[in-house]
């Protein structure tokens, strides 16, 4: 069928075939790289788990967030070059890969909200969700927001460019995703934990197909900030 046809070619470009590859890096660059992101993956993944302990309402979320997103930021830039990277059309040329992110971001988006339907039933389940939304009900929306594209800007630049380009070719897509859920164990928050799982293996997959930082960033912030307005809608839809 025509329309299974073109979903394939789809997902063969964006997520497949590779549209760049880059060469080696040189050891000394290598070794550089892999200590500092090692350094910032420990203090990083502290930070997070201590900004997200901050009573929801207190007005230390704000400044403890962006200070875990600086936190990646630097060791992002310190480790070595960063690259935007270059997507693979369908018909086989190159394109910026920011549509096809917003397609996948879109995409990742849909089944999450399916799924936080169900969560909404199972008290378990929703109960720390909740507590991690907190954040926006009792803060300001538009500053969490703001917050929200920092991180996913900031994390993107970390795991999809440093750290990704820090660990052995055949292991990339796969360290780097368990790397990022490991980073979000300290939230305390299990669906936090499997959605990092699947978004890191989904930007993983982009960042390999595009050589590059961008797509992985157009994708996380669709989805972070289309999770952000529209789950706690998605939860309350049984209600």
């Amino acid at each position: 069928m025509p329309l299974f046809t073109e979903l394939g070619s789809f997902f063969r470009a964006s997520l497949l075939d590779p549209a760049h590859e880059r060469a080696a890096e040189d050891p000394r660059v290598l070794r550089r790289r892999r200590l500092v992101v090692a350094l910032t993956l420990v203090l990083g993944g502290a930070a997070l788990g201590l900004a997200l302990a901050i009573r929801p309402g207190d007005p230390w979320f704000y400044p403890a967030t962006l200070g875990v997103a600086a936190l990646w930021v630097l060791g992002a830039v310190a480790s070595g070059p960063l690259h935007l990277g270059r997507a693979r059309t369908r018909a086989g040329g190159q394109s910026s890969s920011v549509l096809q992110a917003l397609i996948l971001g879109g995409m990742l988006l849909a089944v999450f909200l399916a799924g936080a339907v169900v969560v909404g039933r199972i008290d378990w389940l929703r109960g720390p969700v909740d507590a991690l939304l907190a954040h926006a009900r009792f803060g300001s929306l538009p500053i969490v927001a703001a917050i929200t594209a920092v991180n996913g800007v900031a994390e993107e630049l970390f795991f999809r460019g440093a750290l990704f380009a820090a660990i052995t070719r055949r292991w990339r897509v796969v360290g780097s995703a368990a790397l990022y859920a490991l980073a979000t164990v300290a939230t305390g928050v299990p669906l936090l934990v499997l959605a990092a799982t699947a978004l890191g293996l989904l930007t993983g997959l982009q960042r390999r197909v595009t050589g590059g930082v961008l797509g992985p960033i157009v994708t996380h912030l669709t989805w972070s900030l289309g999770m952000l307005f529209a789950l706690p809608w998605a939860l309350d839809l049984w209600s």
